[in-house]
């Protein structure tokens, strides 16, 4: 079936014993036994939960794993919950790959968690497969990539990247939250595992925290179900449920998303008040042509620098009524942040630290002019100022 109708029907067929056609949320830790050892598929909510199975199905489809299929998906407490799971494959003196402008919760557990455990890790550019290879250890496990990377909306070449990732024989891990199965499948790529946080385009709402961790490698899903169940960091039933809602019109939010986005990202690139603008569907962004082969559209993020440096980009932040200032993306409504201040205050004075004049947009699907006239007066307000 079409991307569309996977997220509709992938999962979700109408309810056996009453016929509704929204998935129900089992609330229940535990489940009735026929015998001893004999159950109906469900023994216990930790191991199994029917409404978070229904979501692990449509994830696993959305990047084109049937159910008939090796692999699939788990659903988990959270983008760092299924990053956590990632983490329980390694053992001491492994190396991980990261990108020297990774999210900083992701940079934070491998740098400061992980490392206390024996985990070692370093950081490169991840936009030149040459400088991949070079960085590669004979201890390398993992190589982390996001694409489009939060917060400067690089990219990777997940092909080239997937090519020194098998040589080195090492996981190639891709968080694919900024572009969503929609705008791009990791899977088909290259990547051995996509990592999204549910919490934001899959969920869609700012109403739920979650993540997601799907493979095509069977012998990878075995070892995730068994990693989830252990340590328990699984997604519950009604946080499952509310992911299954938004994915029903991720589609169409992400058609608004990436429109509206890429009418404010040329908005801002002619205004007096902006210095600089990344976003990956403008034909100045460095990568705009590898974003056309393997992204379906810019996506609905963009970061910016504004003329008047860092006290500017406070004010900005503060000066806007329709994007609200806060953390996460992805939501229908807008939102504007500065990270280092915020998002990213946990790679403050390392290799990964990000501008800090630098300002975050996720752009919502409220009217474009609606939008536009509240980024102007801010802009223009402070511009003049």
């Amino acid at each position: 079936m079409r991307f569309e109708t996977d997220a509709i029907h992938a999962g979700q067929q109408p309810d056996p014993t009453t016929g509704a056609v929204v998935v129900p949320v089992y609330a229940t830790s535990t489940y009735v036994q026929d015998a001893p050892g004999e159950h109906r598929g469900f023994e216990y909510s930790r191991t199994g939960n029917p409404t978070r199975q229904a979501l692990e199905v449509a994830l696993a489809a959305l990047e084109g794993i049937g159910e008939d299929e090796p692999g699939g998906a788990i659903a988990t407490s959270s983008g760092m919950g299924a990053t956590s799971i990632i983490g329980y494959t390694l053992r001491p003196g492994d190396h991980v790959l990261l990108p020297n402008d990774a999210y900083g919760g992701t940079f934070r557990f491998f740098a400061r968690v992980l490392a206390e455990q024996g985990i070692e890790w370093s950081a490169v550019d991840m936009t030149d497969e040459r400088l991949v290879r070079t960085a590669l250890r004979p201890t390398t496990r993992v190589i982390w990539a996001e694409t489009p990377t939060n917060p400067m909306l690089r990219l990777v070449d997940i092909a080239a990247v997937g090519e020194v990732a098998r040589e080195a024989e090492a996981m190639f891990v891709v968080d694919s939250t900024f572009a969503t199965p929609y705008l791009q499948r990791p899977l088909d790529l290259g990547a051995d595992v996509v990592l999204h946080s549910t919490t934001k385009y899959l969920g869609g709402h700012s109403d739920v925290v979650g993540g997601a961790l799907i493979t095509r490698n069977p012998d990878l899903f075995a070892r995730f179900r068994f990693l989830i169940n252990a340590a328990g960091p699984i997604a519950g039933p009604f946080d499952a449920w509310l992911v299954l809602r938004g994915l029903k019109t991720l589609a169409v939010r992400m058609e608004r998303h990436c429109e509206n986005a890429g009418r404010i990202a040329r908005f801002l690139e002619s205004h007096p008040g902006v210095v600089d603008v990344f976003y990956p569907g403008l034909e100045s962004h460095p990568q705009h042509d590898l974003a056309a082969r393997q992204m379906r559209a810019g996506g609905g993020m963009i970061s910016l620098i504004p003329a008047g440096g860092v006290s500017a980009a406070g004010r900005i932040a503060r000066s806007t009524k329709l994007f609200f200032l806060a953390e996460s993306l992805g939501g229908v409504e807008s939102l504007i942040e500065v990270p280092a201040a915020m998002t990213h205050l946990s790679v403050d004075g390392t290799a990964l630290e990000v501008p800090a004049d630098l300002i975050r947009l996720s752009v919502g699907i409220e009217h474009i002019d609606d939008l536009l006239e509240d980024l102007d007066q801010a802009l223009s307000h402070d511009h003049e100022q």
